[in-house]
């Protein structure tokens, strides 16, 4: 699977790539991800991609033209566009499944005060939201969104127990608690937390009927 991720500060990327499970995706070839500055997109001369917006307005939004340049080169059959966006659809775990078996996503990280609309209009197969809240730009989304499709694809995380455990044929995903060492943790006033004795017996029936009993099943 390839992602194609449209930002104007591709920099933001490079720790990220590198210092995390995705790094071992892309060594393995499961995946593939591009960032692409959409500065490297605009016919002008200082390299603008931003302009004042018409009607008037705080702040600057980001130019269709690099946009519409960048998709239309990026772009082929089985690619499916995602603008981030405060209105739009929220993204969930059943749209993560779904992202999971496309075969090229650009994503278009927006800043300033937005993208012009005509984008999301015209150009974007999805509008997506990640919550419901405002962010300094879609960088963040863009890694959400590479991040929990990325762990849905076989051999990234590499074991493929790891999706059988995660995933429900609903499209959603299991939590129950975990822990580790040590057994007892004590703190600076004494207390003591302690591991369940249940997951220290050995014993997988009984240790399944716990998590079965206290796993919360996370519906979109």
């Amino acid at each position: 699977m390839k992602f194609n991720i449209l930002t104007i500060f591709p920099s933001m990327f490079d720790s990220y790539l590198k210092e995390t499970f995705i790094s071992k995706g892309i060594e393995k070839g499961l995946i593939e991800v591009n960032v692409h500055n959409l500065r490297d997109f605009t016919d002008d001369p200082r390299r603008r991609v931003d302009d004042s917006p018409f009607g008037g307005g705080l702040g600057m939004v980001i130019r269709i033209e690099p946009i519409y340049k960048a998709i239309q080169k990026l772009k082929d059959e089985n690619t499916k566009v995602v603008v981030f966006s405060p209105r739009g659809e929220k993204y969930n775990q059943l749209k993560c499944a779904e992202y999971s078996k496309c075969e090229n996503l650009i994503l278009v990280s927006g800043r300033y005060e937005g993208i012009d609309e005509r984008v999301l209009e015209n150009m974007a197969d999805e509008v997506i939201s990640i919550g419901d809240y405002d962010l300094m730009g879609g960088e963040l989304p863009s890694m959400i969104v590479v991040e929990s499709v990325s762990r849905l694809i076989p051999g990234v995380l590499g074991k493929e127990c790891f999706l059988e455990e995660r995933m429900t044929k609903e499209g959603g995903f299991i939590e129950y608690p975990q822990y580790t060492r040590p057994e007892v943790f004590v703190t600076d006033e004494g207390k003591e937390l302690k591991v369940p004795d249940v997951l220290l017996s050995g014993n997988h029936k009984e240790i399944s009927a716990w998590r079965e009993k206290r796993k919360k099943v996370i519906e979109n």
